[in-house]
């Protein structure tokens, strides 16, 4: 079938200018034609616009879609049916709120992808790493201090993550994810918040360890992605090889992020987790150890973002959110990010500068002949007013590789 969405004023995922309104035709999931004069096709199926704005699928590049609960100890330990039945609740949410394309970042599988493309489940295009990687003792081993190995085994592992120690047990872990189609390798270079025993600016894996992840990644044309909130943390990125720096919620010399600009590395800020364990109260019940954490990442976010834009730096736009209560704040990112910057980085962030990140740039994030037919019909003026990402309803079209998920037009 044919598909024309006539009379919209389309935000391509790049350009700064709308322009004059626009025909965008759809063909067999892809993008046929764009137009500025109205097509005439027997049989197609239009959807008048009315000169509403049409721009590409939102695309969050740092997703939980096994993150039912801030208990992160609780959802690592989860029976794996048990969680992907949250994982498919938690995917087609994100997808009903305009987010065509996710890049999980611990957890997600090939069976999850799977039940994706075969349509067992609604959600968005996945891109996945599979379980993420620490050190032992790091932000990805869950343990408390108190507790030991009763049984006598080495490390720790769970569905979200497991330890590995040393160049050569890295190196293993690595490919065995490679093995099972991962999109990309996660590793955890810095303390985090919800972590219990390392501290913020600790300093996680050898360089040779991080360029161990980037070699078996490189070889199957993959890459690296780096929990890593420090300033230091992410310039030793920089020069490891690492693709994407997360988070680099203290990056605040210009030198650093100059360094990250010249290596063609980006970084994804995730303000949504920030606001969601601190002012909407999600994280109440953190332990105060943890709680002082946060605290110290909190103010610093904001600045990062300036630090990077200022010098060049690719930014990317993700959300890190665990939890049900937490989740609808995923499309509020978009409008916290405009507090330091100009809509239209904000929406080259979710759009253009997320497909090039995940290695996709030729097939989603923008509107052109070819691409994935990922299209939003917004009743508002994405380049004026991003809070209206935070309201589904104002998305009355919503498609997805040329599919009509909603019209309610």
């Amino acid at each position: 079938m044919i598909i024309v969405f006539s009379d919209a004023r389309v935000f391509d995922g790049h350009c700064a200018e709308i322009g004059d309104p626009r025909h965008v035709v759809v063909e067999d999931g892809r993008i046929r034609e764009v137009a500025t004069t109205r097509p005439t096709l027997s049989g197609a199926l239009e959807i008048p616009c009315g000169q509403r704005y049409l721009m590409p699928g939102l695309i969050d590049a740092h997703f939980h879609a096994c993150s039912p609960s801030w208990d992160i100890r609780s959802a690592d330990r989860m029976p794996a049916s048990l969680m992907a039945c949250h994982a498919s609740r938690i995917l087609a949410d994100a997808l009903d709120r305009g987010f065509t394309t996710v890049r999980d970042a611990a957890g997600a599988d090939v069976g999850l992808a799977r039940a994706l493309e075969s349509g067992l489940i609604q959600g968005p295009r996945l891109r996945y790493c599979g379980r993420a990687l620490s050190q032992t003792g790091g932000h990805g081993d869950m343990r408390s201090a108190e507790e030991g190995e009763p049984c006598g085994c080495h490390g720790y592992g769970g569905l979200l993550s497991r330890t590995v120690d040393g160049p050569d047990e890295l190196r293993r872990a690595v490919r065995e994810e490679l093995r099972q189609g991962a999109h990309q390798i996660k590793l955890f270079v810095s303390g985090g918040v919800l972590s219990p025993t390392d501290p913020l600016r600790m300093r996680q894996f050898s360089d040779e360890e991080v360029r161990v992840a980037v070699e078996e990644a490189a070889s199957r044309e993959r890459y690296v992605m780096a929990h890593c909130h420090t300033d230091k943390g992410a310039a030793r990125c920089a020069a490891l090889g690492v693709r994407s720096i997360e988070h680099g919620t203290l990056i605040e010399r210009d030198e650093t992020a100059r360094s990250i600009a010249a290596a063609g590395a980006f970084v994804v800020p995730t303000l949504s987790v920030i606001d969601a364990l601190g002012k909407s109260g999600g994280g109440k019940g953190l332990p105060h150890a943890m709680r002082e954490k946060l605290d110290s990442v909190g103010d610093g976010a904001f600045r990062a973002i300036e630090v990077c834009r200022r010098n060049g730096v690719k930014l990317g736009l993700g959300t890190d959110l665990f939890d049900y209560a937490s989740h609808p704040l995923q499309s509020g990112e978009l409008e916290l990010r405009g507090r330091v910057e100009a809509p239209i980085d904000v929406l080259r962030s979710a759009t253009s500068v997320n497909a090039e990140l995940l290695q996709i740039e030729d097939e989603v994030g923008r509107i052109a002949p070819g691409m994935r037919a990922d299209l939003l019909v917004l009743d508002f003026d994405p380049l004026r007013e991003l809070s209206g990402f935070r309201d589904k309803t104002r998305i009355p079209v919503l498609m997805q590789g040329g599919r009509i998920v909603r019209n309610t037009l």
